[in-house]
């Protein structure tokens, strides 16, 4: 990332809320997601018939799968990081960031055909080398492709990086809109992210709106719509159906050309904000019951109101549904499986950067990543956590974000459970790995690796309360889903009334996948007691060591189109197991699949390759994304071969190495800083350094390139 500061930007202060508020309108603009999911699409004479007034959540969820309005905002976000967060920043480099982490053809997006999707669309132009602003141009696209309703959906980030500054909001999001969009796709993007970054610090929802209109063309359609809207707003404040019945009549989708167009739901949007009267609650019912793409609509306007309106003012029956979790469906699995604490400091820290602004103390290792990776810090917030129990009577568990008691900062996380009886367990826990049995659907094809793995440490704080009714002992632990099996640190009596810190190593295991992460208390006496917890700082850190027997995993199935290998996410190719064997295949370029942690540093990862067909079967390593990795394997005529993946495969080196169509070939790879040693049956073939912009971190994986079809036999990995 670019360590420079930002020169020829109107300096921006940033207010002391800004982190919280960001937090709060992350949090709206999910709950708006959500609220319009399940009824996209309708229209509004469907939705008042089967739902009259909404009053709050229409469907309920065991989780919320993935959904691109989510997705794309916080991938795309990515580019700062990647690349560099200053104004500097190009529309071909946010491109890049959509091949970088989005997969190929299935999940993240709406994958609707060529020239019917925008997204598609954009991502078949710059896979094929029609970089952005090109990608998304009325010029390469045509207009009723270039200005759909994507330009402005996944755009809120790019105002929450510069609270208060409009104009610098409408800069970065003409960039990232012009990605896949022209025209009025890209003025809704500006517009909406503008909007955004005016809610910081507006008093009024009208200063929102002018905010937003002042980084417009004046002779623009989206200035024309939103201007007759607030006219028949003046005269007809009263009912928003009036509101409505007039934005369909004059904006509706007989208006404009493509499947979706922007216009339409601009226009919702709008009404929304001003029918709303400031109200969080109403100002999103009154979005989703307008309908067309309510999912979209909401989450703009949810991401609005939340800033403006503050985390008081959502209430804990849009909070409680969600437990701050976030599904993704990128091509890295550990981003998919979130929590939104994560996302709001994620995003506020390119805030402080990009204003060139002092963190706050109390917040800059949770900023930047060096803190707890759940802290409680957040007002109302849980980071996903959830209870079980081995109890078989009618015990209540419940968590709260609680600031009566806190190892570090002010908050911590109170957990209750009732009518506790001893002996028993009693647990609170992160969900470390989803399967499809956690969720209703399949929305945007979500698949995922692991948060956690063998090798690594957990760590927590916990707190017995002084007044505890009972004595308790704890012990941290995670749980193996292939097997169902607990594996336990240490446990530890809690004195009550002082704060323990519990560490768990985990260790060596073969054949497992990580499920849950957690603490474990079991009463020591009582019946029918209460047992009050408070757990703050709980960690996971270290390096990996475990290894994989692909008989141990399993095909995900999710829908008749939808099946993952379990731990697995994949950028394209027919990936599945056969014979207790990972197989990838794929027709032409090249077909990888991934797991592990996109952190990993210096490790060293061996596997065995059996070549089935074709000339062209690697393992991956350092893998940062679709377009960023290393590549070690099997090329043609006989050669070990090693490559570099910089948007397109390069060779940096290869040596003689003959091997045979279905004889395994065992393969290992140690990367350390910048070096790389490749092995075959304990024999040093290959060592390179990478002085050229090196990977130094990234996930491990496999490819089969070039119409081969290769199995895998296991794999392992340790840290070193």
């Amino acid at each position: 990332m670019e360590k420079t500061s930002v020169l020829n930007m109107r300096k921006s202060v940033i207010k002391k809320d800004y982190i919280e508020r960001t937090y709060a309108g992350w949090l709206g603009k999910v709950i708006g997601v959500r609220h319009g999911a399940n009824v996209e699409n309708w229209s509004y004479e469907k939705l008042k018939r089967a739902f009259g007034e909404m009053t709050g959540y229409v469907h309920s969820f065991r989780n919320f799968a993935a959904d691109d309005d989510t997705n794309g905002p916080l991938f795309f976000l990515r580019a700062l990081e990647d690349y560099t967060y200053t104004r500097e920043l190009s529309a071909k480099e946010i491109g890049l960031t959509w091949l970088n982490y989005a997969p190929d053809g299935h999940g993240f997006y709406w994958w609707g055909g060529y020239g019917i999707s925008t997204e598609h669309t954009a991502y078949e132009n710059m896979k094929h080398g029609i970089m952005a602003p090109d990608s998304g141009s009325v010029k390469q696209n045509g207009i009723a492709v270039a200005e759909q309703i994507g330009g402005q959906i996944f755009i809120d980030v790019w105002g929450m990086i510069v609270p208060g500054n409009p104009e610098l909001a409408a800069e970065y999001a003409a960039k990232a809109a012009s990605v896949s969009h022209d025209g009025e796709g890209i003025y809704g993007g500006m517009f909406i992210a503008a909007a955004v970054s005016a809610a910081y610090t507006a008093t009024t929802i009208d200063e929102i709106i002018d905010a937003g209109l002042s980084v417009l063309p004046e002779d623009c359609e989206y200035r024309r719509m939103t201007a007759a809207v607030r006219a028949f707003h003046k005269n007809n404040s009263a009912n928003w159906h009036d509101g409505f019945a007039f934005v369909k009549s004059h904006f509706g989708y007989d208006k404009y050309p493509g499947h979706c167009h922007i216009i339409p739901n601009s226009a919702v949007i709008i009404l929304s904000l001003l029918y709303g009267n400031g109200d969080f609650s109403r100002t999103l019912n009154i979005c989703n019951m307008c309908g067309w793409d309510t999912d979209c609509n909401a989450g703009n306007v949810g991401a609005i109101m939340g800033i403006w309106a503050g985390l008081s003012e959502i209430g804990e029956e849009w909070r409680k549904p969600i437990n701050d979790f976030l599904c993704c469906s990128s091509v890295i699995g550990t981003l998919n499986i979130l929590d939104l604490p994560w996302c709001a400091a994620y995003i506020s820290r390119f805030g402080y950067l990009i204003a060139g602004e002092e963190m706050p103390s109390e917040w800059k290792a949770i900023l930047m990543g060096n803190g707890a990776k759940f802290h409680f810090e957040y007002p109302g917030s849980t980071h996903a956590m959830r209870t079980a129990t081995t109890d078989e009577t009618h015990v209540t568990a419940s968590i709260e974000n609680s600031d009566e008691q806190a190892a570090s900062g002010i908050r911590s996380l109170k957990v209750m459970f009732d009518k506790v009886q001893g002996g028993h367990a009693y647990r609170l826990y992160h969900q470390t790995y989803y399967r499809p049995h956690d969720f209703n659907d399949s929305r945007y094809d979500p698949s995922f690796s692991p948060i956690l793995y063998p090798g690594q440490r957990i760590r927590a704080k916990v707190l017995n309360p002084q007044d505890a009714a009972i004595s308790v002992k704890a012990s941290l632990y995670v749980m193996d889903g292939n097997e169902n099996k607990r594996y336990y640190g240490e446990p530890v009596v809690l004195e009550p009334g002082a704060w323990h810190e519990l560490s768990y190593d985990i260790p060596f295991l073969s054949g497992v996948c990580l499920e849950e992460a957690g603490i474990e208390f079991v009463p020591l006496e009582g019946w029918m007691s209460m047992l009050v917890a408070y757990v703050d700082d709980f960690s996971f850190e270290g390096k990996p060591d475990y290894a994989i027997d692909f008989a141990k995993e399993r095909l995900e199935v999710w829908n008749s189109l939808h099946t993952e290998i379990s731990q697995f996410t994949y950028l394209r190719g027919l990936w599945t197991l056969e014979e207790g064997q990972l197989s990838g295949s794929y027709s032409a370029g090249s077909a990888e699949c991934y797991t592990g942690d996109l952190d990993w540093t210096d490790y060293r990862f061996e596997t065995e390759i059996i070549p089935k067909l074709g000339e062209g079967h690697y393992m991956l390593f350092r893998v940062q994304g679709g377009i960023r990795s290393y590549a070690a394997g099997l090329g043609s005529n006989g050669k070990l071969q090693l490559l570099k993946n910089d948007n397109g495969y390069t060779m940096l080196c290869e040596t003689d190495l003959p091997w045979k169509a279905e004889e395994g070939c065992p393969i290992s790879v140690t990367v350390i800083g910048n070096r790389i040693v490749i092995e075959h049956e304990g024999v040093e073939l290959v060592t390179y350094e990478d002085d050229d912009r090196p990977y130094l971190s990234g996930q491990v994986g496999f490819a089969t390139m070039n119409g081969s079809h290769t199995h895998y036999n296991g794999f392992s990995i340790k840290g070193v």
